[in-house]
C-alpha cells in the first residue's frame, strides 16, 4: 500500500536514508513524505504498529523487478530426458544409450530409462531387468538412483540423476 491507501491510526516511520523517524499517525507521515516529494510505502503490514518507509515508489519498484530478474537469470532448470530402449537390445546399443545418458548427466538433466515391452516380450519381464542395472552399473560413476526399475504398465521405468 502507498500514500493514501494507508488507512492506519498510527505507522512507524522510517526516513529516506533508513533511520527510525518513531511512531506517529499516518496522516503526519504522509506530510512527511509529501514535504520530501516521495511516497509513503507500507513495508511491513503485519508489524504493530505496521512500518512504513518514505521512498520513491516507482524506483522501489524497478529495483524488485530487477532483482526479480536477475534471480530469474541465475536459475538452473533440470529437464528430464527419455531413453527408451527394448528387452532384446544388442550391447552395442544399449552402449550407445549409456553414452547418451552420460551427456544428459554432464549437462545437469535428470534421464528416465524406459524399457518398453511389447508383446510375448510382457511374458519376460523378470529376464530383461537385468539390463536396467547394467544400464545404472554402467553410469554409476556420474549417476544416482533417484527412482529404481518399477514396472508400470507395459514398461519398466527408472530414473537417474548427475551425482
Amino acid at each position: 500500500m502507498i500514500n493514501e491507501q494507508i488507512r492506519d491510526k498510527e505507522v512507524r516511520v522510517i526516513g529516506t536514508d533508513g533511520e527510525q523517524l518513531g511512531v506517529m499517525s499516518s496522516k503526519e507521515a504522509m506530510r512527511l513524505a509529501e514535504e520530501a516529494e516521495l511516497d509513503l510505502v507500507k513495508i511491513a503490514p503485519t508489524a504493530k504498529p505496521p512500518v512504513c518507509k518514505i521512498i520513491d515508489y516507482s524506483k522501489y519498484k524497478y529495483e524488485l523487478a530487477r532483482k526479480e530478474k536477475e534471480a530469474r537469470k541465475k536459475q538452473k532448470t533440470v529437464d528430464v530426458k527419455e531413453i527408451r530402449f527394448s528387452p532384446n537390445i544388442d550391447t552395442n546399443d544399449l552402449n550407445t544409450k549409456i553414452n547418451q545418458a552420460r551427456k544428459f548427466l554432464s549437462k545437469g538433466d535428470k534421464v528416465k530409462v524406459n524399457l518398453r515391452f511389447r508383446g510375448r516380450e510382457l511374458a519376460h519381464v523378470d529376464a530383461s531387468k537385468h539390463i536396467l542395472t547394467e544400464f545404472a552399473e554402467a553410469l554409476e560413476d556420474c549417476a544416482n538412483i533417484d527412482k529404481p526399475a518399477k514396472f508400470e504398465g507395459r514398461s519398466m521405468v527408472m530414473i537417474l540423476s548427475k551425482k
